[in-house]
């Protein structure tokens, strides 16, 4: 058994680095270099894919001088660049491809599942809803208002029962007080529950 066989060479505590890049990696393809090869470098436009394989030292050698657009016109590299912002793909303005909007059969896949979702929202929405407490009840109940009266409802019945039972509107008149009393009551609550 020979122990600097290259078999070894995996498991060794001080393995030889050169001689297990050679074995893993090919060798350059820069002309009169023969060291390993772990570095790909492109080979071009039109020839997405393929690489050169170089050492360390040739790999910067050939970054430095690479240029994807040599040899292209001006005018096609401004063109590639203005492409390269939508990824290469074709764009409409808004509106312009209704076809692709409504599928290749006028269907359009998308009503389905916007209906759903609408149909969820407006579930959600309503098991929402939290159960009135009776002090919350009641105070509805005073202002002659249904359970699922809120915000703008409930300020225009208040006000317009304030009006009505409010000492001045009826000429001095104090018996509508404890009205008047149970009508501001009602609200508060109701505004301190965050239903107005």
């Amino acid at each position: 058994m020979k122990l600097d066989s290259k078999i070894f060479d995996r498991i060794r505590v001080k393995p030889d680095k050169e001689r297990v890049q050679e074995d893993l990696y090919p060798s350059c393809e820069h002309p009169g270099c023969q060291r390993p090869a772990p570095h790909k470098a492109p080979k071009g436009r039109d020839r997405e894919g393929q690489y050169f394989h170089f050492c360390i030292d040739h790999v910067r050698e050939y970054n430095k001088s690479y240029n994807y657009f040599a040899g292209m016109p001006d005018d096609d590299v401004h063109a590639y660049q203005r492409d390269s912002l939508t990824g290469h793909r074709p764009t409409w303005k808004m509106g312009v491809n209704r076809q692709a909007a409504d599928g290749p059969d006028g269907f359009d896949p998308r009503e389905n599942m916007r209906a759903n979702a609408s149909r969820r929202a407006d579930a959600t929405q309503r098991s929402r809803q939290r159960k009135l407490l009776a002090l919350e009840k009641r105070s509805l109940d005073v202002l002659n208002l249904g359970e699922t009266a809120r915000g703008a409802e409930i300020k225009a019945r208040y006000k317009e029962l304030v009006k009505l039972n409010h000492p001045d509107a009826n000429g001095g008149d104090r018996s509508c007080e404890d009205r008047l009393r149970e009508i501001i009551q009602a609200y508060n609550v109701l505004k301190k529950a965050g239903f107005c």
